[in-house]
């Protein structure tokens, strides 16, 4: 067997950057998805940020379960701040070009902030749990203290686990490809571009997404079995609705976030067939719940409602 003479320095050749191509199949008009993302992007920091505000103004809100949502809402943000620039960018400017470091510094942070959201839903299933089957004792358990215990251990156990997604795609030789058809650093949008061997990064997307994200759908489903069968022993149907009203709004941010995550699991394997679905689902996963969180909440939650319109009236009569 002879190897021909270019093979060898085609081997040996390392790409610099990688381009961001956006959205596959429909480059020659996807900058008109500029406008709706801006809008979604804008939206999602307006209300994250208002939310943040309202919590810290009203006396009232400083309860765990207000606290929870507060860090939900700064994780939201940087979620959406870490991938909506660059796709703006991409959309206005045909800005595709993003060097190898920042690229994997991106699929690291994104990663972080994705785990550090599930985490934060388990946190608001554990006060729930607490608050609705043992509510005499949810004052001396579920704490400020407890808050800030459960926060750090997500933000270790999402900053620690997720560091060998990063690193084991460095390790891969990218020779001959560099264009990435996708809006932002996948794990294996990136990795599907290396000429060796990329089993392990697979592997351990696998088991991440198994270990991390399935065992917080885990305690967050046996959570809620747990208070739909201390609400059902409730005698009086009327306590029973406002113990699940309590729940409402933080059950349809789980349900649309991992139903969303699961979609985006089956669609990868038809990126063939239509490659755009998964991207496109990809992009809104990470700019809609940020959007999308806040609102549900300020919508179900009469507390907060009140304290966004103390805050509007303020500013009225203040202009």
């Amino acid at each position: 067997m002879f190897q021909h003479p270019g093979d060898s320095n085609i081997s040996k050749f390392q790409v610099s950057e990688f381009i961001l191509m956006g959205f596959p199949g429909i480059h020659t008009w996807q900058h008109w998805l500029s406008l709706p993302l801006a809008l979604l992007y804008l939206l999602a920091l307006t209300a994250n940020i208002l939310i943040l505000i309202i919590i810290n103004q009203e006396a009232t809100l400083h309860q765990p379960m207000y606290y929870f949502l507060g860090i939900l809402a700064v994780v939201d943000m940087g979620l959406a701040t870490t991938i909506m620039p660059k796709i703006l960018a991409i959309l206005w400017f045909s800005a595709k070009a993003i060097s190898l470091p920042e690229c994997f510094a991106q699929m690291y942070v994104i990663h972080c902030f994705v785990g550090m959201e599930s985490g934060i839903f388990v946190c608001m299933a554990i006060d729930r749990y607490v608050a609705i089957c043992k509510p005499l004792h949810y004052p001396a358990i579920i704490t400020e203290s407890f808050v800030v215990k459960a926060t750090v251990l997500m933000a270790l156990r999402n900053t620690l686990t997720t560091i060998p997604v990063p690193v084991l795609a460095a390790q891969r030789h990218y020779c001959s490809q560099n264009q990435i058809e996708h809006c932002l650093c996948s794990n294996l949008g990136v990795t599907s571009l290396s000429c060796d061997d990329r089993t392990i990064n697979s592997i351990y997307q696998l088991l991440l997404a198994w270990t991390l994200m399935g065992s917080d759908v885990a305690l967050i489903f046996l959570s809620y079995v747990l208070i739909l069968h201390s609400v059902l022993k409730l005698n009086s149907a009327e306590a029973a609705s406002k113990a699940l009203s309590t729940c409402t709004s933080h059950l349809i941010l789980i349900l649309f976030f991992y139903t969303v995550v699961i979609v985006i699991s089956i669609t990868h394997n038809a990126t063939m067939t239509f490659p755009l679905v998964p991207v496109l689902l990809n992009v809104l996963h990470n700019v809609i719940p940020p959007a999308l969180n806040p609102m549900v909440y300020a919508l179900k939650n009469k507390e907060l409602r009140e304290g966004l319109y103390k805050l509007v009236n303020q500013e009225g009569s203040s202009s």
